[in-house]
């Protein structure tokens, strides 16, 4: 699925109206497709009490329409009129089956906006959609402005916004300060991009696509993609009935210090469940006995150390042992100090060229971040996994700026570096030297914990050893990491997640993908 901006959301409109599809066609279809997803969440409408909040434009039109359906099937309908209506036909059919209608202009200091907002079940925002890019006025202002204190003050106030929450830009993410926060949008035809970027993103709450009947205009006009379960599912790796450990990839893991012992492990745990064939660690000795007690699975590389971390004297065995390798993951808790500095330099040295992708991740990138024109130094793609503050490093940057723009960013960063970017964070992005960008809907904090990193870069480089392109392999591993974490927060909310946790869950999470059709 792809994500749009509104000139791209309009340009599918009018493509499936120039196909013969009205305009009237596509709102009844949206209204009808809003309330069925209502019906879904409350399982029977009947005498549930719904406030439908109608705007001025088609927004509005969809609401009236789902609230018209949702009428139908036993629900005590009310329509709030935040706004003079422009289509009277569908104001007429409401009326004709006697829904409560109130006329937001007739409603003094909204005493009754206040009385129903108090004892509704669900609040369906249709004020504004894509097409209102204006601040807003009085007196839909004040409507909402109640509409956000009634959600502030009861945990019971359930909002379901039409498309996207009245007021928020749908390409920048920007939001009015009446935009209600919702629990759930249903957006219409395709997601759009500022539902994803922030501020915006803390006011949607659930993004869902409803599909209404759009014509999509040829997806090459379109190049942002949505990490769902549809896109990612095709990308998994086969496993063939007469394979062996050769055949699922061998995998060398590179880090590790006397400060950082469980980030090589976390890594080399993670590739294991995503199907690695073989995983081979190369740390400093001193921490071989912890990683190797917990993980006998793996193959080991003790090397002797600099101050608790690798230097120049571990060079050639490292490359000896990355000789034999599908992929590598090189940076999981590798240190930072001038020995790493040295390292990181001479083992991505242009004369060590590889041919296989690599994942450099964590202090790696750190490391890197201290040798001018790094990443000419990278003959081959490869995936670079950074965290907003590394990014910031990379590109010299501050990282507010990242984080002001972050598609921008990562896109023009995979070009200038010619390599696939997965700037990890609140809506992960994976950018691509050829132009693919990936974005994922789900921001979840219990990810914000230590060793979660090492965890998706041990994901990414076991699908790499199985084959797997760079973008595909970390657009693939993105979404099995977040759906681990999803696991977590189902059972136990979005604390207290440690990387274990994610590790257990990666095999179920991939059986569920296996079976998706």
């Amino acid at each position: 699925m792809k994500i749009v901006t509104t000139d791209q959301m309009r340009s599918i409109e009018s493509h499936t109206v120039s196909l013969g599809i009205t305009e009237d066609s596509l709102m009844e279809s949206a209204g009808l497709a809003i309330a069925k997803r209502v019906y879904q969440l409350l399982q029977n409408t009947r005498g549930t009490r719904v406030l439908v909040l109608v705007g001025p434009g088609n927004n509005g039109g969809d609401g009236m329409v789902a609230g018209r359906y949702l009428s139908d099937w036993g629900a005590l309908v009310t329509l709030y009129m935040a706004s003079k209506f422009r289509r009277e036909d569908k104001l007429s059919e409401c009326e004709a089956k006697r829904i409560r209608t109130i006329e937001g202009n007739d409603d003094n200091e909204h005493w009754a906006l206040s009385s129903y907002l108090s004892s509704t079940d669900i609040i369906l925002d249709a004020v504004f959609g894509i097409g209102s890019n204006r601040s807003i006025k009085d007196p839909i202002a004040s409507a909402l402005k109640l509409v956000t204190e009634a959600k502030l003050n009861s945990n019971e106030t359930y909002i379901i916004s039409v498309d996207i929450p009245s007021g928020l830009d749908a390409d920048e993410g920007t939001v009015d300060p009446f935009t209600p926060y919702a629990d759930l949008t249903l957006t219409l035809g395709a997601p759009k991009i500022g539902l994803f970027k922030f501020p915006g993103a803390e006011r949607t709450g659930t993004v869902e696509v409803l599909d209404i009947g759009l014509s999509s205009t040829p997806g090459s006009e379109i190049s942002l993609n949505l990490v769902d379960k549809n896109f990612v599912s095709v990308f998994l790796p086969k496993r063939h009935l007469d394979g062996h450990k050769g055949t699922f990839g061998r995998l060398s893991i590179i880090g590790g210090s006397i400060a950082f012992s469980g980030a090589p492990l976390f890594s080399a745990m993670a590739a294991y469940r995503m199907g690695a064939g073989l995983v081979s660690l190369a740390i400093p000795e001193e921490i071989h006995p912890i990683v190797a007690s917990q993980l006998p699975e793996a193959i080991y590389l003790p090397l002797k150390s600099n101050e608790g971390t690798l230097g120049s004297s571990s060079l050639e065995s490292v490359l000896k042992d990355m000789r034999d390798s599908k992929s590598a993951v090189i940076g999981p808790g590798l240190g930072l100090n001038d020995f790493t500095v040295q390292f990181i330099h001479q083992l991505l040295s242009p004369v060590n060229f590889f041919d296989f992708p690599m994942v450099l991740d964590a202090d790696a990138l750190n490391n890197l971040a201290k040798i001018p024109n790094w990443y000419t130094r990278l003959l081959n793609e490869n995936v670079l996994t950074p965290h907003p503050g590394e990014m910031a490093r990379l590109l010299g940057i501050d990282i507010k700026e990242i984080q002001s723009n972050r598609i921008y960013y990562a896109t023009e960063a995979s070009l200038l570096w010619k390599q696939t970017v997965v700037l990890k964070g609140a809506h992960t992005v994976i950018a691509s030297p050829d132009g693919q960008v990936s974005l994922s809907p789900i921001a979840n904090p219990a990810l914000a914990t230590a060793g979660t990193g090492d965890v998706l870069a041990g994901i990414i480089g076991g699908l790499l050893c199985q084959g797997l392109s760079p973008h595909k392999a970390a657009t693939l591993a993105t979404y099995i990491h977040l759906q681990c974490a999803d696991s977590f927060n189902e059972k136990y909310g979005n604390s207290g997640l440690i990387a274990s946790d994610l590790i257990n869950a990666i095999p179920i999470v991939v059986k569920e993908l296996s079976q998706h059709t």
